[in-house]
């Protein structure tokens, strides 16, 4: 028989009725064996009265739990606790490319070419030569580098930020600018990685449809009128779905959220390899707009490189949180990022990847096409394949040694999806992986040779 948790000791141990308050409260009494595994918590009303709270508030500590894996349950059966520590981790990310040995060709991973990244030898010297190389001083972003950046951003910013990476500037934005419990509209689908950022947050997520344009505008504001903390977009070359906003649409959207005072976070991580440009909603709200902008994919993922610009105010607020830790982002970094930008040599290079990743992308859509599998063209690392289940078809390429990356990923209620990288797609596989592709998607293989 479940032995049930008693709501009013419970009650007594809890001193901090937030959703952060309950959530630590209860995962420390499950830690240290106060509370079992395999007991009943608290009804959510019941408890909610006994501590002066809303239900809501009691829910989203649950909810928090739950994703760490220490809560299970949901409607009349309840709430039981089924484990006993809480390490939170990014479940989602993690989950990518468990193929073991039989990995033929791994396509999961939307990462750039290594062949197609510009020579670093000079940059890293022009690095070495920063002015204030070896100085303690918390600089929120290197001179040089604001002087590269200022006459390519997307809409005239008050202030910048220098981070180690797109993902750490949007961690950096989620950790500090949100609470648990507060809601947030992402597009869906969207990164892995932001998902995971805002479920270990323990954020309300509200999912927000796209089509090729962009985020829908109707959905938009049904989900304004909630009150949203944050509204995360991608405003070109969607991680996922490759699709990039249209200057019609982002005026769309700056319609739409003119009346609302929702903070706007533009998540532009694939950066200069994009072959469109951004529709900044900085230049309709420039007080409440952060734009981060990574150069891992384009310039080299191990010069660790993303720049964020907000108001003044914003930036002192993400750069106080960064001084618990590591303060700034490596000046060396920064300024050979900064010599990059005006090196004609290194943006020649630039260019010719974003040519070669486009024909990578076609040659994989002209193969799935001679099989009667036609998709659009957009852009980016990676294409997406719209299937009939993602469990068959994840199977069904597993078997063949093919790892990609399914839709649950990086997404809540869109579409049945894989995503395949075609950034290091094996040419010399392609026919064999075409024809897995096809008969993973639910339909039936027919290759016309007139294709």
């Amino acid at each position: 028989m479940t032995q049930n948790v008693d709501v009013e000791w419970l009650s007594q141990q809890i001193e901090d009725a937030s959703v952060k308050g309950i959530a630590h409260t209860a995962s420390n009494l499950i830690h240290d064996g106060l509370i079992a595994v395999g007991m009943q918590m608290p009804a959510v009303r019941e408890l909610a009265e006994r501590l002066g709270v809303s239900p809501a508030t009691v829910s989203a500590a649950w909810a928090q739990l739950k994703k760490q894996k220490v809560l299970a349950g949901k409607g009349r059966s309840g709430v039981w606790v089924c484990g006993n520590s809480v390490l939170p981790r990014p479940i989602r990310f993690e989950k990518i490319g468990n193929y073991g040995e039989n990995v033929k060709a791994s396509l999961a991973m939307a990462s750039p070419d290594p062949a197609l990244l510009p020579d670093l030898k000079q940059a890293m010297l022009a690095g070495i030569a920063s002015p204030g190389l070896n100085s303690y001083q918390r600089e929120a972003v290197s001179p040089n580098l604001v002087d590269a950046i200022k006459p390519r951003w997307p809409y005239p910013a008050q202030a910048w930020l220098a981070t180690d990476g797109g993902f750490d500037a949007m961690n950096l934005i989620v950790q500090t600018l949100l609470s648990p419990g507060d809601r947030v509209v992402i597009e869906d689908p969207t990164a892995t990685r932001l998902l995971d950022m805002l479920d270990n947050i323990g954020a309300e997520i509200l999912p927000l449809p796209c089509d090729e344009q962009g985020p829908l505008p109707a959905v938009l504001a049904t989900h304004l009128q909630k009150s949203p903390v944050m509204f995360i977009y991608q405003p070109r070359t969607h991680s996922a779905t490759g699709h990039s906003v249209s200057q019609r649409r982002s005026a769309e959207l700056a319609r739409v959220l003119a009346n609302s005072q929702t903070l706007i976070v533009e998540d532009d991580g694939i950066g200069d390899l994009s072959r469109w440009p951004v529709w900044s909603l900085g230049y309709h709200f420039p007080d409440r707009v952060v734009h981060v902008h990574s150069f891992s994919k384009a310039y080299g993922p191990d010069l660790r490189l993303a720049v964020l610009s907000g108001t003044a105010e914003m930036v002192k607020r993400l750069q106080s949180w960064r001084n618990f830790g590591v303060s700034w982002t490596s000046r060396i970094l920064q300024d050979a990022v900064a010599w990059m930008l005006k090196d004609d040599t290194t943006q020649q290079c630039i260019q010719h990847a974003k040519t070669e990743y486009a024909h990578r992308r076609q040659r994989l859509l002209s193969a799935l096409a001679k099989r009667g599998m036609v998709l659009e063209e957009r852009d980016g690392l990676s294409v997406l394949i719209p299937v009939e289940s993602e469990q068959y078809a994840m199977i069904t390429l597993a078997a063949r040694g093919i790892a990609v990356l399914p839709g649950e990923r990086c997404s809540i209620n869109s579409i049945q999806f894989i995503r395949v990288s075609a950034a290091l797609l094996p040419f010399e596989q392609l026919d064999s992986i075409a024809d897995a592709i096809v008969i993973a998607s639910g339909r039936e293989l027919n290759v016309s040779p007139d294709l």
